[in-house]
């Protein structure tokens, strides 16, 4: 089980990894052995998510979804695969606590009196000045 927070944990199942070669740090390490991870997690899928969760992890993952609702993560900045291998939990984990945040609705408010009045006297004195630098008119 990988626990996400006291109330919600994902079974190992739901979970997937692949090992692949990867790019970067490691000299001829790099060359043969499979040290990056590609995680999938079925998001539209999981049992685990309550709906309103699994919509807005659909909606941070952004171009990690698939069109299948499958987050994929890849983690290969580590020389080791076990580094990785965490690495891609521990990224899996923060998408999933984010979405788990319920967004405060915005509700618009009118300007205070006192700014629009403030601002409207700083337009008025930033147009007298200009006008100030201007040639005087010939009558």
């Amino acid at each position: 089980m990988i626990r996400v927070d006291s109330r919600i944990a994902i079974a190992e199942a739901e979970v997937s990894e692949t090992f692949l070669r990867s790019s970067g740090p490691g000299g001829q390490n790099v060359n043969k052995v499979e040290t990056a991870v590609q995680l999938r997690f079925d998001v539209r899928h999981s049992p685990t998510l309550p709906a309103e969760v699994r919509a807005r992890l659909e909606r941070l993952g952004g171009s990690r979804i698939t069109r299948d609702g499958v987050l994929i993560i890849t983690a290969r900045e580590h020389r080791s695969q076990e580094r990785n291998r965490q690495a891609a939990r521990a990224a899996l984990l923060a998408l999933i606590r984010r979405a788990l945040v319920v967004p405060r609705i915005r509700r618009a408010t009118a300007p205070p009196r006192a700014e629009l009045e403030r601002r409207l006297n700083a337009k008025r004195r930033r147009s007298e000045l200009k006008a100030r630098r201007s040639n005087p008119t010939e009558s």
